[in-house]
């Protein structure tokens, strides 16, 4: 309608408005037509507007003038914020447009309950700010209204004040504060001295930081008066005194004011940091406490943080170097304090002194890592060595040469001596300590090729025997190797690097244990324990995931070859003895060389799609055959999981509805009778799986024969255990990490088909096969996603129910992890079963499992979110049964045994 008015008409129909009608007696319909025909005009006859000069301006402060309603209040905001936006020119009407909104401020409203419209007062109070902070007109008259509203006894008015002033802050320039600065530090001061609200203190400083934010930016374009230097200086004044009372409680609070004005500027931070570092180093000499250095410290450390936040600065504008012999001097004496937590704010601070770029020179370098080396090989508190572990990854890539130079190398040797005086525990303790930090050191290029043959020489040496702890510490070998791995992932060179020096290596001494298997002495027989190849798989996988498609391509010709065709050729040191076939149908040498499978698996389920996989047939048919005949577990296990993962991946198309089809008639006749049941069934499972990610059809089917076997007396129970499998999130395979087709929302598909099958066939089963169902039903609903699991909480309630008195464990476990986060999200509908839950609760408290009782106790404790009116009847005898538990022989169980009673012994007190 608004576009095809003639010309001038909009102007005459506001001017009739204007003079003709007193909008506040119209009915809230009609007022929001008023203001919505404003508004409108406003979008499209803008130039026709602005014609009528201040007069637009204040026919518009009459129609808004008492308007009370929340719902016009909203566009009349919006109105007003326009008008200064557009520049419309508000001529001698600033201040009673500025009172017009400014009686509103701050917002004092409550939604109706079931409200229609949905405003909130949020809504408002956004509403009303983005007028205020709109001008730096209004700024003569809303400080002085801010200054006010900070002195009320109202914390949401106070809130709101800080917010707006900080929203201010960004519009205005020194010339528009200068008048109320002295005001404004004061309430500002007052509110961080002596609130009690956390939420006001952080507004407060927000409010300082914009507040000396916009100070520095009127330096930056104005040649008048310096206020940025003035109002710095009244705040060290008020607070620099405080810093020199370590045990005092105003001590914090003014190094948080002096942290939140330096934080606004470079220069702001240059001028506090001079005058307070320098006082901060005199006062940790004097105070010989730990307790009270450590306040120092971290006050300290917050300046540096923000020295590092501002970024480098010139080498004779830095505020620091006058100071930093003393510093260097504070920082490296904390870290050799017998206090912990004054050494951990030491390190904190270690980690903020050397990424200050320019402030340190090579000998404080060197300094620096060899206090980190000491604390990381001799420090007896594990946080400490923990912390410096992280400080080194941090800043070995700002120097490289010294952490290569000093830390890498003594730890090499560290790793060549084993006192024969220590105890075993010990060298493995010392061993694993210095494994992590070689892995947490590697976070550069060059660094990373001075580890990674330490790292391997270290494996070498555990194929030999030569390390204490056997499997043990090759598990902790593979964990540094890993982590080595997926921080490379990020710097293509140094990813192939590593993929090149490290694959082969564990394939060739794999491969060497294998081949020596049946020797003896069994040399490198540890590499064969499933808990070595399992820690193995990680490894190779994380250097696997991040190859280009072309250096990925020419390893897995390599890899695969050596599995099907025993090419040794590219592994070091390839002298071997005799020939590997892991696929082979002999029984000897192969039953060993067969769990290496495994490490086929993480390396052809690591790699992109877009990667070919040579003799991918082949390969495929040898591995399905291997999961289903090997008597093996772990290695038919690798063999289906690797099937599974390849499946997973194939292109679609008749090769691999072939190929499924073929899997699918091996598996019908070993699930139905023979001694590889379980492997079968393993198998059947983990292509279910891969099938099920990508919304494959086949998963269907293969779900049909899951539910089937549900009622097997043999294979139920390992089928209901299943189900977790085919919900729950794979590490090693058939994971996005992995590059997997894995689609959206498949649990809730997958939910959607099986759940009401699973209700069925639980009220059909035989009663010794319900179990299985209940199982099943619970892993299902324990990996759903919460909305999803609320909305269909009604009609599956009964049966969890009856699944906390199944005796199985894992079923008991699975459906008290499933209903704890429904007593938060789904009160409603929890509260109308409240009997039965305490009852079940409380007799699973005395469960033989540790696991269980933990789990009892938390969904008793979680109770406690239902409403107060439906369990005060049962407090009485929950409090008198959780006094058992309280003298559990379980440390875990105590604990939650003391959380839940103290929070049913609140229950229905007054202020919950």
């Amino acid at each position: 309608m608004c576009e095809v008015l003639a010309p001038g008409l909009a102007v005459s129909v506001l001017r009739a408005v204007f003079q003709e009608v007193h909008v506040q007696s119209l009915l809230q319909l009609d007022r929001h037509t008023v203001y919505s025909i404003i508004r409108n005009f406003m979008r499209t006859r803008e130039e026709e507007l602005k014609g009528l000069g201040a007069d637009f301006t204040f026919g518009f402060i009459q129609v808004m003038d008492g308007e009370k309603d929340p719902r016009n209040l909203l566009v009349a905001f919006q109105i007003v914020r326009d008008l200064i936006v557009q520049e419309y020119t508000l001529g001698p009407f600033v201040e009673e447009l500025f009172e017009v909104t400014s009686c509103y401020f701050p917002i004092d409203f409550t939604p109706p309950p079931n409200d229609p419209h949905g405003i909130q007062r949020e809504d408002l109070i956004v509403g009303l700010r983005s007028v205020l902070a709109s001008t730096p007109l209004f700024a003569e008259f809303l400080l002085p209204l801010l200054i006010e509203k900070m002195d009320s006894d109202l914390q949401s008015a106070k809130l709101d004040s800080l917010q707006t002033l900080r929203a201010c802050c960004a519009v205005y320039g020194q010339r528009e504060l200068k008048e109320f600065l002295p005001s404004l530090w004061s309430s500002l001061r007052r509110e961080v001295f002596q609130t009690a609200s956390e939420k006001v203190e952080a507004e407060g400083l927000s409010a300082l930081q914009a507040l000396s934010a916009c100070l520095s930016r009127s330096v930056l374009s104005s040649d008048g008066e310096d206020l940025l230097d003035s109002f710095l200086t009244s705040l060290l004044q008020d607070c620099r005194h405080h810093l020199c009372e370590p045990d005092m409680k105003l001590v914090w609070p003014s190094a948080k004011l002096l942290q939140a004005a330096a934080g606004a500027s470079r220069r702001a931070g240059h001028q506090i940091s001079a005058s307070v570092v320098p006082l901060l180093l005199e006062q940790y000499n004097q105070h010989p406490q730990s307790s009270q250095r450590r306040t120092i410290l971290e006050m300290l450390l917050g300046f540096l943080e923000l020295q590092q936040k501002h970024g480098p600065e010139e080498a004779d504008d830095n505020p620091l170097l006058g100071s930093k012999a003393t510093l260097c001097s504070v920082v490296f004496s904390a870290v050799t304090d017998p206090s912990v937590q004054l050494q951990l704010v030491g390190i904190r601070t270690l980690a903020v002194l050397g990424a200050l770029r320019g402030l340190l020179n090579p000998a404080d370098v060197e300094l620096l890592v060899d206090h980190l080396t000491r604390l990381i090989l001799h420090e007896e508190d594990s946080k400490s060595c923990e912390a410096a572990m992280e400080v080194a990854g941090a800043l070995a890539p700002l120097y490289p040469e010294a952490f290569s130079g000093r830390l890498v190398q003594v730890l090499s040797e560290e790793l060549q001596t084993a006192p024969q005086e220590e105890p075993l525990q010990s060298q493995h303790s010392r061993w694993r300590r210095c494994l992590q930090a070689l892995a947490a050191v590697s976070t550069h290029s060059g660094i990373v090729r001075d580890t990674v043959p330490v790292l391997l020489q270290c494996l070498r040496r555990a194929q030999k025997g030569n390390v204490p702890s056997g499997a043990h510490s090759v598990v902790s070998i593979c964990q540094s190797l890993q982590r080595v791995a997926v921080q490379c992932q990020q710097d293509p060179g140094s990813g192939w690097y590593f993929h090149q020096a490290v694959v082969p290596c564990l394939l060739g001494l794999a491969v060497q244990a294998g081949m020596q298997e049946n020797s003896s002495p069994a040399l490198g027989k540890v590499l064969l324990e499933e808990e070595a190849l399992t820690a193995m798989v990680p490894v190779i996988s994380a250097a696997c995931t991040h190859l280009s498609p072309e250096l990925a391509a020419q390893s897995a010709s390599h890899v695969v070859l050596l599995f099907l065709d025993g090419e040794l050729a590219f592994l070091p040191d390839n002298s071997f003895p005799r020939s590997f076939q892991p696929f082979q149908n002999r029984q000897c040498p192969a039953l060993a060389q067969r769990r290496l499978v495994s490490l086929l698996m993480a390396f052809v389920c690591s790699l992109p799609r877009n990667v070919p996989i040579p003799q991918l047939d082949r390969l495929l048919h040898e591995l399905l055959a291997l999961s289903c005949s090997c008597d093996c577990p772990f290695t038919a296990t690798a063999a289906a999981k690797c099937f599974a993962g390849l499946v997973n991946k194939h292109p679609p198309g008749s090769q691999l509805d072939e190929l499924l089809e073929a899997a699918v008639n091996r598996l019908e006749p070993d699930l139905a009778e023979g001694p590889h049941r379980h492997q079968a069934l393993a198998l059947l499972l983990w292509v279910t799986k891969a099938l099920l990610l990508r919304y494959h059809p086949l998963s269907a089917r293969l779900t049909d024969k899951l539910l089937a076997l549900l009622g097997d007396v043999a294979l139920g129970p390992a089928v209901g255990d299943g189900f977790s499998l085919l919900m729950a999130d794979s590490p090693d395979v058939l994971c996005k990490s992995c590059h997997a087709d894995v689609r959206l929302m498949f649990r809730q598909r997958f939910f959607t088909e099986s759940v009401p099958r699973l209700v069925k066939g639980f009220h059909a089963a035989a009663p010794d096969a319900k179990a299985n169902y209940l199982k099943g039903l619970s892993h299902v609903l324990s990996h759903l996603p919460k909305p999803v699991l609320v909305t269909e909480l009604p009609t599956l309630l009964s049966l969890l129910l009856e699944a906390l008195s199944c005796p199985d464990c894992v079923v008991q476990l699975s459906t008290l992890r499933c209903l704890q986060p429904l007593l938060h999200d789904a009160p409603d509908v929890m509260s109308l079963h409240v009997d039965t839950l305490v009852s079940k609760f409380l007799s699973l408290t005395e469960s033989p499992a540790m696991v269980i009782r933990i789990a009892a106790l938390q969904c008793l404790h979680a109770l406690t979110h239902l409403p107060p009116p439906v369990l005060l009847p049962y407090k009485p005898q929950v409090i008198r049964a959780l006094a058992k538990p309280l003298d559990d022989k379980k440390r875990l169980v105590r604990k939650e045994a003391v959380a839940a009673r103290g929070e049913w012994f609140l229950l229905g007190s007054p202020g919950r």
